[in-house]
């Protein structure tokens, strides 16, 4: 095997450093090709390898009575949800991309969750996105919203999934790196579930899809590092993507593990077939020798070091019994997909590269993958000075606002408290026809067709609150998730999450990265939602600084009877407006001290996980029995903006009349935010019977007042206001 001068300078441009150079050369016992140094690079980078993650990550709570697949064994989370069915489910972040080429980089973002998901044998039936932009007014910013979303829109309109929820928030520390996490949702029979690890000495490996060419190439590298002014000069680290020829893909895909000719099936993203063919091996602690000569190449001149790295889209790695292949090979040519042999599975634990008669590669697949011997660090922590001065901002120092009703103005028309709709209507959120509940309530809701089934969905995060403090602010995330899956009628049962921090060498990042694990272990064991597995996202940094601490939650929920789910809109008239938990809340970190004041300071709310609990059971009691006509979570912008969601229904506008009484500011009381406080209406005849239930679940139970029919919306004697104008104002808040 010819081996090619690798200099320090060559070393350091593939983002490795001289110690795990060291290591390359005592694994391999000589100096590697330039080949093997571009595989251990993307493969040794932290998007690939979870180096400088993997630690603390073992350490979440993993284990339930719904997982089938504990995360990190498969492409993505699977969940058993009963009568023979699982769902799979997974979020990834695409931020470097999509900061550089917005449309190209979020529209391949959710092609590669969309393979995630149908390379485990499940139908995709849902997809949401977690969106992080930084200032609207900025002209960039209002061209990376446009494009982030029409990105989405037109892969996931095309690829025929319907787009059913997500967020998206505009925070300063987004300027430059935003963030773009896409989620995926599919449905699957047990008994056709596919899996990664490769098996079989002999079985055939083959490459299916798309044409390989040079887009892509050193993308999870490029994810690995700084955002800087050179990133532009990255643009080839961008992926392209086709959601038709995807289609196609999944078609032939399912066709084939349908008919059970697959013995092992992986996406081809990040890394691409470097990545997928060393994680098959060592996953299935086998080998596998490959010839790259043999992939079908849409480019001329393509080089072993190109199309080991290319990161073409819409491409997987099949291993496949020889008795099947020209089966295989059949069902894809039907769908016009390649469908070609490069290799075979071999005994010895080595990943062999040829390209032709030529030998390029020769590395232990365990040595390059996440749960092998890939390097693994601990990093140095340090609590971030600049929290002492924050947290000893205090909140209530802050003066009083003289006119309560133009407060609620700024509030309800700011661009983290308006309407989406300029966002998801470029969705196609009902096509496959199992859409319950549409965008803009606390959770989507699918149905599971042929059954009376249903699954809830929602993405959550404040990053504001993470920013502050990074062990409440992730408990928070995970609870305001479960909470809104709750509020659906759903029962929160797992969750997957996408961790998007700045550089893990800085101590103080890797401090709110250690603080995010130990709230999201802890909340996720009190509430029962196991991590079924997701991604982390380092150095999402811009020449400014970090991103606010982002640990965005998916959250998965299940309903038994679909024709039960609740959404947060007012139903009917003089039916009662009820709060379940406390009116006490903080303006620490909340969009009224950030709207109001500039300034994001003071302490996030903390929340109760056990009385958190209680008050979800006590939703999930109320509507199986029927007694609320809806249920909202109550979060970003405090209790008053959520009780003007209410009102807000897409086919009709309701008033609102609340009298009611407390001993706090009044500021607190409207635009505080707190944890574990859901809003509901229901018929007066119900109230006592809610009482009750609340009381036995040792929940706070006020009245408020009652939905009304008048266009108006008056809170005691502070408020008095035309409830159209504040919803003008809501609705044309964001501009896309």
């Amino acid at each position: 095997m010819k081996k090619d001068e690798i200099t320090p300078e060559l070393v350091a441009e593939h983002n490795l450093s001289p110690e795990e150079y060291e290591r390359i050369l005592d694994i391999l016992k000589c100096e590697p090709t330039f080949v093997e140094l571009g595989i251990f690079s993307v493969m040794w980078s932290e998007h690939a390898s979870y180096k400088n993650s993997a630690l603390l990550l073992k350490t979440l709570p993993k284990e339930g009575s719904f997982i089938l697949a504990k995360a990190g064994e498969e492409n993505a989370g699977l969940i058993d949800i009963g009568q023979g069915l699982a769902i799979s489910f997974k979020i990834e972040s695409h931020n470097h991309p999509s900061a550089l080429e917005p449309y190209h980089g979020a529209a391949t973002g959710v092609g590669g969750i969309l393979r995630d998901i149908f390379t485990m044998g499940a139908k995709p039936i849902a997809v949401l996105d977690s969106l992080r932009f930084g200032k609207p007014e900025n002209p960039k910013v209002q061209h990376l919203l446009k494009e982030v979303v029409r990105g989405i829109a037109d892969y996931g309109n095309c690829f025929g999934v319907p787009t059913v929820g997500g967020e998206v928030y505009f925070e300063d520390s987004y300027e430059g790196n935003p963030l773009v996490n896409a989620m995926a949702v599919g449905i699957v029979k047990h008994n056709k579930i596919a899996r990664s690890a490769a098996s079989g000495i002999g079985n055939a490996v083959l490459i299916v899809g798309a044409k390989t060419g040079r887009d892509g190439i050193h993308g999870a590298t490029f994810a690995s590092v700084d955002l800087s002014e050179k990133s532009e000069e990255k643009r080839t680290a961008v992926q392209v993507g086709d959601p038709f020829l995807e289609k196609l893909l999944l078609e032939a895909t399912l066709e084939a593990i349908e008919e059970g000719l697959i013995v092992a099936i992986q996406d081809m993203g990040a890394a691409g077939l470097t990545c997928s063919s060393s994680e098959m091996a060592g996953k299935g602690n086998v080998g596998m020798e490959i010839d790259v000569s043999l992939v079908p190449q849409r480019e001329t001149g393509m080089t072993p070091y190109e199309i080991m790295l290319s990161e073409s889209q819409e491409r997987m790695l099949v291993i496949v019994k020889p008795e099947n292949l020209e089966r295989i090979k059949s069902i894809f040519a039907k769908w016009d997909l390649d469908a070609v042999q490069i290799g075979k599975v071999t005994a010895d634990k080595i990943l062999r590269v040829f390209y032709g008669e030529e030998k390029v590669a020769e590395i232990p697949a365990e040595t390059l993958i996440l749960g092998g011997s890939a390097p693994v660090y601990k990093r140095a922590s340090k609590y971030p000075e600049y929290l002492e001065a924050l947290h000893n901002f205090d909140p209530d120092k802050v003066p009083e606002p003289s006119n309560y009703a133009e407060v609620l103005f700024k509030l309800i028309s700011s661009p983290n408290l308006c309407s989406r709709f300029p966002v998801y209507y470029q969705y196609d959120y009902m096509v496959q026809i199992g859409t319950v509940v549409e965008p803009g309530s606390d959770a989507a809701v699918i149905r599971i067709l042929d059954t009376d089934m249903a699954i809830a969905l929602s993405t959550d995060c404040n990053g504001r609150y993470c920013f502050l403090d990074p062990y409440a602010g992730t408990v928070s995330a995970v609870a305001e998730s479960a909470r809104n899956v709750v509020c659906s009628g759903a029962k929160p049962i797992a969750i997957t999450n996408c961790l998007n921090f700045g550089n893990p060498y800085k101590p103080e990042v890797y401090y709110c990265f250690s603080e995010t694990i130990r709230g999201m272990s802890d909340a996720c064991k009190i509430l029962g939602t196991p991590v079924t597995g997701g991604n982390v996202s380092f150095y999402n940094e811009n020449p400014e600084g970090a991103i606010y601490p982002t640990p965005v939650i998916g959250m998965l929920g299940l309903m038994n009877d679909f024709r039960k789910a609740t959404n947060q809109y007012f139903k009917k008239e003089n039916t009662r407006i009820i709060l379940l938990g406390s009116l006490q809340a903080d303006l620490g970190g909340s969009e009224y001290l950030k709207i109001q004041f500039n300034k994001v300071a003071g302490k996030p709310p903390k929340i109760d996980l056990e009385e958190e609990l209680r008050l979800q059971d006590l939703i999930l009691e109320l509507i199986d029995n029927s007694l609320i006509n809806s249920a909202h979570d109550v979060s970003d912008g405090g209790l008053l903006v959520a009780l003007l969601e209410c009102c807000f229904a897409p086919d009709n506008i309701f008033g609102a009349t609340l009298n009611f009484a407390f001993s706090d500011k009044p500021s607190k009381v409207y635009f505080g935010e707190a944890g574990g406080r859901i809003l509901i209406s229901a018929p007066p005849e119900n109230c006592q019977a809610i009482k009750e239930t609340a009381e036995k679940h040792n929940i706070e139970y006020h009245e408020l007042g009652y939905v009304s029919g008048k266009a108006e919306f008056v809170v005691n004697n502070h408020i008095d206001e035309d409830i159209e104008i504040l919803y003008s104002a809501w609705r044309q808040g964001i501009k896309i």
